[in-house]
């Protein structure tokens, strides 16, 4: 074989694994763009959530116009009277006093019919498991009419790892709106809850104000590991084939 004729059958050689590359460098290309996109994304999902969630209060929306996408962490006033023979605990975690460490309890999500005799989930705040029983936290039980500012936020949709709820003995894990409603017999109520604003100074249970907003925005990370691997791509192929054509120009023995 000729030196020229080795040298087509090397670049034919390189046709499949090229393509099989820019193939590659195309998918990897495209998530590193896509990852960018959910980032600006993010950022101004932040930026809105923030923004809702530090503005004056204001009614909710109507639950015929509630739009998750739009609406939810809106920074809300209702009033009503607290329907506390029906709250729901909802086991979880809140921050303790000391930097890292938590504590475990319940978080108390009581009814609240409102002045138009419509129905609202309100998350009143957190309760160590010691004050589980609301007879051990009567000072914090609200009579009469009262107004509850907080931030409103879908049903909690239950994770993988979540256990089943078990409504018969009260047990529950996240806060399902629509099957609590169920459960505690309350008819048709809003399709949102609204989580209690923290109250200055406060000494009785439940606490408010547990919200964190803390959305993770790693998308600027997993870009540049995108685009490094097309680099590694790039690079390697590249290594691949100037061997490739390199040991083919080299002479042969006979």
């Amino acid at each position: 074989m000729t030196a020229a004729e080795t040298k087509r059958a090397a670049w034919r050689d390189l046709v499949a694994p090229g393509i099989a590359s820019l193939i590659a460098l195309a998918i990897l290309l495209g998530l590193g763009t896509w990852q960018l996109e959910r980032k600006a994304w993010k950022e101004d999902l932040i930026a809105r959530i923030v923004r809702q969630s530090r503005a004056e209060p204001v009614a909710p929306p109507a639950p015929e116009t509630w739009t998750p996408e739009r609406d939810e962490f809106r920074h809300v006033r209702v009033s009503g009277r607290f329907l506390n023979d029906r709250e729901t605990l909802v086991h979880g975690l809140a921050a303790g006093e000391t930097p890292g460490r938590a504590l475990q309890g319940f978080y108390v999500l009581t009814p609240l019919r409102r002045d138009d005799d419509s129905i609202v989930l309100i998350n009143r705040g957190f309760v160590p498991t010691e004050l589980k029983a609301q007879g051990d936290r009567r000072d914090g039980v609200i009579e009469g009419p009262t107004t509850v500012t907080g931030i409103l936020r879908s049903s909690e949709a239950r994770g993988m790892f979540v256990p089943e709820p078990d409504p018969a003995r009260g047990e529950w894990f996240n806060r399902d709106i629509a099957g609590i409603a169920a459960a505690r017999g309350l008819g048709t109520v809003a399709p949102y809850l609204i989580e209690a604003d923290a109250v200055p100074g406060q000494t009785t249970w439940p606490r408010g104000g547990q919200l964190r907003v803390d959305l993770p925005n790693n998308h600027l990370q997993y870009a540049f590991t995108w685009f490094g691997l097309a680099a590694c791509l790039i690079g390697v192929f590249s290594v691949f084939a100037w061997r490739r054509l390199h040991d083919s120009a080299e002479p042969r023995a006979a």
